[in-house]
Parts: C-alpha cells; structure tokens; sequence
C-alpha cells in the first residue's frame, strides 16, 4: 500500500512541476508549447489525484493558487482582493451538476443566473482613487500581479478618470484586455511588411503588447478592454443586489461591457446561451472560447463562497477545443480546380473543434518552411467552426530525429504532367490544365462559358454529371458526345439532349482569340488572348513562339510568357489540342501584326474603361471597336486611364474617374470619338 501511494505522490509531484512549467510559459512569457486544451487536461488530472488523495495536497501545488509569479523586470501590486479563475465545465452534465450544487446550497429551485461571453484575453485589475485611474496590474498568482499601469494607460478604452457624478473614493475594476480580431490581422500584416515575428493569435499578440517594458511600444498596438467584475471598493453607489447591475454600473461609468450578457434561469437558459453564443462566435469582433455563468444575486454568491481557489457561485462552460497535439503521419499533394497543389498534412487522429481530425492545410511550401513543418513531427492543429484545419506550429521540443523534411513534387500526383511555381505565385501549379483528372470540371466550363466557345446550356450541374459518368474527361470529349449519353443523364430530357448536341456544333466556328482564351491558359484572361491571334494570327505559331518573342507583344511580361510556354510545352494539352482541331473546330488565321503596326494607329497608347450599360452597343462590340483603333480597354480606373466611357447606371468605376479627374465621355461622345478616328 505504501509503494501505491508513493507512486501516486510521484505522480502528482510530476503533474505540478510539468504544469507550473506550463504557467510560466504562458503567464510569464507569453509563449505557450501546447494549447489550452492540453493544459486543461493536466491540470484536470491533478484535481482528480487530489481529490482521491486530500492528504497529498501541497501548499505550492498549482490547484492552490492562479497563474504564475510576475516577471522581475515589473514591481509588484498586491491584489486586496483575490483575483481568482474559474473552474471549467466542458459537457452539459458539468453544468447540470453546477446548477444542482448552486441549487442545494440556495435551497432553490431555480436559480437566475447572468450569462456572459468568456474573453480570451489577459486578466487585470484596474485601481480607481477618486474617480482617477492609479494603477493596473495582471492577474498574477491571483494574489500578487505585475504593475503594468503605463502599458494600460495607452489602451483608449480604459477611462482615465470617470465622470465627475461618479468619483468613488476607491473602484477596482476587473476585467479582459484583448485584440479584436480585425487589429490582429493588421498587426501581423504590418509584422510581415517590417520582416518581424508574426503573432500565433489575438491572445498571444495582446499578451506581448501588454507586458511591453517599454509602454511607447505597447501603445503602437490596438488593445481593447472590457470589465467583467469588481474587486476592491468602496462606492456607495455601487449596486450590491445583483451582478447585472453591478455591470450596468459599470457601463454607465464608460467601461465596455460584454453587449451580449444576458439574464437566464435555470440549467435550460443556460445551455441555451451556450448554443446562441457558439453560433455566433466566428460573427464576433473579438475571440471568445466558452461563456462564463454566474449567479446574479450577490447575497446569493455570499451564501455559496469560494474554494481554494474559485468562486461556487460562477463557471466556465468551455466550447470544444479549437487546438490540440497530434503527429504529422505523412505529407501529400492535393490538386485543385485550377491546379493549384496544395500540401496536407496527414495526421494521427485527433479530436478538435467538436469533430475527429485527420487531415490539416499546410497552405503552401513558404508556410511549411516558415512553421519547420516536418514529416513525424509533433505539431498543434488548429480548427475554427468550418474552417479547415491547419496546422498551426510544430512543438519543437517533441521533434525525433527521423523527421523528414518535405519537397513538393516536380510532377503532378494526379496526371504527372510538369508542376511550376510562377514568380508572383506562393502556390506550385499542375500544366496539365486540359488533360488533368483533378481540373476537368472546371476545364471544361471555363472551356464552354460564353466567352470562351459558347456552348449553351452547358452549366455547372450538367457538366459535373458528365464528368462523374467519366462520359467526358477532356474538352476533346464534347464533340464526341451522342443523344444517347447524354438524354440518359438526370433532368435531360431528348429536346434538351439535342439543344446541347446543336451548340456544340456551332460552337466548332469560332475565332482564334475564343479559342486561345477557352484553353484556359494560367495568366492568359480575354484581352490577351485576343492580343496573342492579333499578333501572332495563327495557333501554331502560339504553340512554337519562345518567351522571349512573346515578350515583344504588348502588355506580355515574363510571368504571362513563361505561362504559356509552359502550358504547350505539356503532351498532354498537346494532345487534347489536336484532338479539338480533328473534331472540326475551325477559325480564320492570318499572317499576323508587327506591335509597332500598332503606333500610327489613331487611338495607339490610349487606355479606355468602360462602366455601365451602353443602349447602342454591347460591351464586347465597343471593345473590338476600341482595339481596331489601337486603343487598349483596361477593367479597372487609375491615373494612366485616358477615358472612362460612361453608360447608364454607372458603377463604383465612375466616382474614381471623377476623383482621379480622368476624361469622361457619355455613349454620344464616345460614338463621336470613333467617328472622328475611323480609318
């Protein structure tokens, strides 16, 4: 018996030590190693042993006591009242037991109860003398906290002085410091722009912008405040019958409150407030990871007390861990609709965000060199509501020797045609869009769509169920389809077979530019497709050109050159594309236009944009009008525009001419301009 419980102590002393190393991390260096749900864990398992083994319990042991001492480089404020956490429910049972233990005590059937959002920020204490701020300090141990009043006095929501009808001798004020969810992502833009470190999540970067030594520095950073409790005092006014009150008191002497507490009863409202603020969670301006209960009645929190080291009378109901530690098990290549390859991580089964994981996004390979993502390594996965998850850092502490580091692939893993990363690209991408199993759907419509061949009737839904029949895999396939194939398909009916059958025949009389464009050539959109058969004037002349002479036509750079050597210079597409001219796809060629042809032109140089509906003409006819003068039409306004073409109901594109003063021409004065220019 004695050897048991000597293990069991060995056991429990090893607990402390790994979770009192955790709280330093996190509370004293602002760098945690695993996620909160691992933590939580632990220190759940402590309780356990201690309950069963009372005789056990150490004074030192983190049960006993919040957080972790101050950092030395801060002086000390001592807190008068204790600031203690709470303890945690995870499941409704937890909070059923809560309420019948509230319940038992009060003697009560029903209990009202206030219901709030739980804050994931840094905790402290603000000391009011007077009405004026004196000094603010973190949580601490809950008894002891580090004096951070010049890094507080930066944050513009917390009032320095309260309204001169409220000067209460003393107000301490508790409450959650945090970054709202729009300013961390403009932190950590700024970060990249400067090449700094990027911050992990809004906790982690509010923590650091905290405990700045230098407050010059935490005043560059967005912080926000919101009280959600009262610690010393002593305010007369200060309501004492209920903690709504008390936060309305609060409120109305400018300190921001959680808008969306609310007043439940019983065990039902407050499972019901869970739901509600869950559904909610990914809409709020700032992080939340659970709600926190607590009993409204002061009298009534009085009555039930505190344990060791948390009130009776509140809770918090955690959500579902949005982290957790698994092990990368492999790296793989998925490829997209548009070729994009991206690498997941394939992981060791873990359960986060409510749902089982086995699967992570590792984005691209910049972020997997960034994060030192390897093969067997031990990392944090991260899931948010329906977000996929991702793997958000690698414990490197836990990393084995055998771990592998990845490459991405020099072939397709799903076609093996040649994969290439475009200099203004993170992403590696399959050629092979004509041909690759992987692209077909979305190959194939933007091969259809109207500006591309025009094969009407040809949608999505249609296109989707050809494919999974495998009755079409490439382009080519179209012009092979029979009535039969296709009226045997869902809601296609023999008129709609043939309707079909019809537009794609008409379909094989195009233009070279059409075709070009429904290649869907990465980087080759409307207009330089229509640039490339002007200059060039045949397909072939497009499938053998270098990138050098494709530089040589306007507005060609390296980027779109290189795309479209790469894209002819795949088999596959090769193949496809010869398989499309023998199904009788034909076009007019000619011998093509030197671009310096292009500068005795009329309107050569000239930049158009066009907004709004014109009554005498479509859009694409005012293009092709505006391209045989020479003239280039442009999707966007900016100071090299040299007109804006204004029809009716004209869009956002109008108001920035009008700022940028660009020239405006109505549909007369446009007509007349080409009028004037005709050759």
């Amino acid at each position: 018996m004695c050897a048991e419980i000597e293990k069991i102590k060995q056991q429990m002393q090893s607990l402390r030590t790994e979770i009192e190393q955790h709280n330093h991390q996190y509370y004293a260096l602002d760098d945690p190693v695993i996620p909160d749900t691992e933590y939580d864990k632990l220190f759940a398992r402590l309780q356990q042993l201690e309950q069963a083994h009372p005789q056990l319990i150490t004074v030192d042991s983190p049960t006993q006591r919040v957080g972790a001492s101050p950092l030395k480089e801060f002086s000390q404020i001592a807190h008068v009242v204790a600031m203690l956490s709470l303890n945690n429910a995870f499941v409704d049972e937890d909070v059923e037991a809560f309420d019948r233990r509230v319940r038992e005590v009060l003697l009560s059937n029903s209990v009202e109860y206030m219901a709030e959002p739980k804050f994931d920020g840094i905790a402290v204490s603000l000391r009011y003398e007077k009405g004026i701020f004196k000094a603010g300090a973190t949580r601490g141990d809950g008894y002891v906290g580090e004096d951070i009043t010049l890094n507080l006095r930066t944050i513009h929501s917390i009032p320095l002085v309260l309204p001169p009808d409220h000067s209460p001798l003393l107000l301490e004020v508790r409450g959650e410091v945090l970054m709202l969810k729009a300013d961390f992502l403009a932190l950590n833009e700024r970060q990249v722009r400067m090449g700094e470190k990027i911050f992990a999540n809004p906790r982690n970067a509010a923590a650091g912008s905290l405990r700045q030594l230098d407050s010059t520095i935490t005043a560059t950073r967005r912080l926000a405040f919101f009280a959600y409790g009262v610690g010393e005092f002593d305010d007369p006014d200060l309501p004492r019958d209920k903690q709504s009150h008390m936060m309305d008191y609060l409120a109305s002497l400018r300190f921001p409150v959680a808008k969306e507490a609310k007043i439940v009863s019983g065990v039902e409202g407050l499972l019901s407030y869970y739901q509600s603020i869950g559904s909610q969670r990914e809409n709020l301006s700032y992080d939340i990871d659970g709600v926190v209960y607590k009993v409204n009645a002061v009298l009534d929190q009085e009555k039930l007390g505190y344990v060791s080291r948390a009130p009776r009378f509140a809770i918090a109901h955690k959500f579902p861990a949005q982290e957790a530690l698994t092990q990368v098990l492999d790296i793989t290549v998925q490829v997209g609709r548009t070729g994009a390859l991206t690498p997941v991580a394939r992981l060791q089964p873990v359960f986060v965000g409510g749902v089982t994981v086995t699967n992570a996004t590792l984005h691209n390979i910049d972020e997997i060199t960034r994060k030192d993502v390897r093969i067997g390594d031990t990392v944090v996965v991260r899931r948010a509501g329906d977000v996929i998850p991702e793997v958000a850092s690698v414990i490197i502490e836990k990393r084995l020797q055998q771990a592998q580091i990845f490459h991405m692939p020099s072939h397709c893993p799903v076609c093996h045609s040649h994969v290439v990363r475009y200099a203004d690209e993170a992403v590696f991408r399959c050629t092979g869009g004509l041909f690759c199993p992987a692209q077909r759907k979305q190959a194939i419509l933007h091969f259809a769509s109207r500006r591309a061949m025009d094969i009407e009737g040809l949608g999505e839904k249609l296109v989707e169920q050809m494919v999974d029949h495998a009755i079409v895999r490439t382009p080519a396939d179209l012009y092979k389809l029979g009535l039969t194939a296709l009226a045997n398909l869902q809601r296609m009916a023999q008129k709609s077979a043939n309707n079909i059958l019809q537009a794609i025949e008409e379909s094989k009389h195009t233009t070279l530019s059409r075709f070009i464009y429904a290649l869907g050539i990465r980087n080759v959109g409307e207009t330089t497709a229509k640039d490339l058969a002007k200059y060039l004037g045949s397909l072939d002349r497009l499938m053998t050109i270098s990138d050098v002479q494709l530089q040589q036509i306007p507005d060609v750079g390296p980027v779109v050159a290189q795309s479209i050597v790469n894209f002819f210079a795949e088999q596959h597409n090769q193949e496809v594309i010869e398989q499309l001219r023998a199904s009788g796809i034909h076009w007019e060629e000619h011998e093509g236009q030197s671009p310096q042809s292009d500068a005795i032109k009329p309107l050569s140089g000239k930049t158009f944009v066009l907004t709004g509906t014109l009554s005498g003409m479509s859009r694409e006819q005012a293009k092709e009008k505006i391209a045989m003068l020479g003239g280039k039409v442009s999707g966007q306004v900016s100071k090299k525009t040299d007109y804006v073409v204004v029809g009716i109901d004209p869009g956002s594109k109008y108001d920035k001419a009008v700022s940028l003063a660009v020239t405006l021409l109505n549909e007369d004065e446009f007509m007349a301009l080409l009028q004037d220019h005709q050759q």
